[in-house]
């Protein structure tokens, strides 16, 4: 595993350590006394970090392995999710086989919690949890960097320059997802494109696909698909917590031509991404890619086909569909009414009218596309039509 040490997540060997690094580590201890003690972290903060060290090696103590971890910490995350979420439901999860990696490409709508959800999924269904593929500029602090790899995360280099580098970069992640599935064994996590979908529209990037042939370019495209069982994700959040951000960046986008992060917005990002109410969740574990299909492009479009089919439409997405400027008028898209009972359409008028009045009158056609366009995108898959 030398030639992937610098992408690679922890392994076993190196969890009581680590665990050991972070238990001291000042920023984290900060962090944490922050999220836990918002009002109290800055005038006792020097006093509740050694007390948070303290119950942290408790909690730590014994731990020897990422299995371990995950069964310790999965409590927490389950906890997060009820207080987050109306709910999360499954399917397809039943046509995995435990023991048989894969490949699972999935749309991108929030920093960490579609993959989240996915464990989430496959944990609570007896399927071991993926690797997971996240990218540099999200690993800024060395703790963040840690925790990651610590819940078998390994890393996707972004932020280079130089066309080389690139090339090279693209060439060890290839090499390091094959062999992660055909050696290891392990599944791997990946988003179907680089960055959240911002505007609703889930397109797999055709170059994130021919990234995984790369490493094995003298072998037939479609051979190496096969190899690695590709299954496509489609994961639904009935609202994002992060929608108004979104909306504002297209906003900003749309109107000067660029936009430019603030320092932590990430960071702000993937807090309320965590914490922020997302109403129902559905994670649909879509069929596996058996067909041979021998062009990256012609990928893409099946992989798009069965990620938009598959994706869960709530009350909201309709009530934004009706007011979106740019809705098709030859799709047969449905009434409300006839999808959705009445309470449940009265609490997302409700809900949605929330979001609306929040949002600035000028941004608000952002905040509408987010909504409508995966009504789109399934009503002309319905229909046989071209995305």
């Amino acid at each position: 595993m030398g030639e992937f040490e610098a992408i690679r997540p922890y392994d076993d060997a190196e969890v009581a350590e680590v665990l050991a690094r972070l238990s001291a580590d000042p920023a984290f201890l900060g962090a944490l006394t922050r999220f836990r003690f918002p009002r109290l972290a800055g005038p006792l903060g020097w006093l509740l970090k050694p007390v948070i060290a303290h119950r942290l090696r408790r909690e730590f103590h014994g731990i020897a392995s990422v299995t371990a971890l995950q069964d310790k910490i999965e409590p927490y995350v389950d906890r997060t999710i009820e207080r987050a979420t109306d709910g999360v439901t499954y399917s397809g999860v039943d046509k995995l086989t435990p023991g048989s990696p894969y490949l699972f490409v999935a749309n991108h709508r929030d920093i960490v919690m579609d993959p989240a959800f996915v464990n989430y999924a496959v944990y609570h269904a007896g399927v071991p949890t993926p690797r997971i593929a996240i990218g540099d500029n999200l690993l800024q602090k060395p703790f963040v960097s840690d925790l990651m790899r610590l819940n078998k995360s390994f890393i996707v280099h972004r932020n280079l320059a130089g066309r080389r580098e690139k090339l090279a970069a693209f060439q060890l992640l290839s090499a390091y997802i094959n062999h992660s599935i055909r050696v290891d064994g392990q599944s791997i996590w990946i988003a179907q494109a680089e960055g959240r979908a911002k505007d609703g529209d889930d397109r797999t990037d055709s170059a994130i696909l021919k990234m995984f042939h790369m490493s094995r370019k003298d072998e037939p495209f479609a051979s190496v698909i096969h190899d690695l069982h590709v299954v496509p994700v489609s994961i639904s959040y009935e609202y994002d917590p992060c929608d108004l951000a979104k909306a504002r960046e297209l906003y900003i986008r749309a109107t000067t031509g660029s936009y430019e992060k603030a320092p932590g917005e990430d960071d702000t990002s993937i807090a309320l991404g965590i914490t922020g109410y997302k109403g129902r969740v559905h994670i649909a574990f879509n069929d596996e890619i058996r067909e041979d299909i021998g062009d990256a492009k012609l990928l893409a479009a099946e992989m798009d086909r069965r990620i938009l089919g598959g994706y869960r439409l709530f009350p909201v997405h309709y009530l934004a569909y009706a007011l979106w400027s740019e809705r098709d008028p030859a799709l047969a898209v449905p009434k409300l009414e006839s999808l959705f009972g009445n309470d449940e359409i009265a609490r997302a008028r409700a809900e949605w009218q929330k979001r609306l009045d929040a949002c600035p009158e000028e941004q608000r056609p952002w905040l509408v596309l987010q909504y409508a366009t995966p009504v789109r995108n399934q009503y002309r898959i319905k229909a046989g039509l071209p995305l």
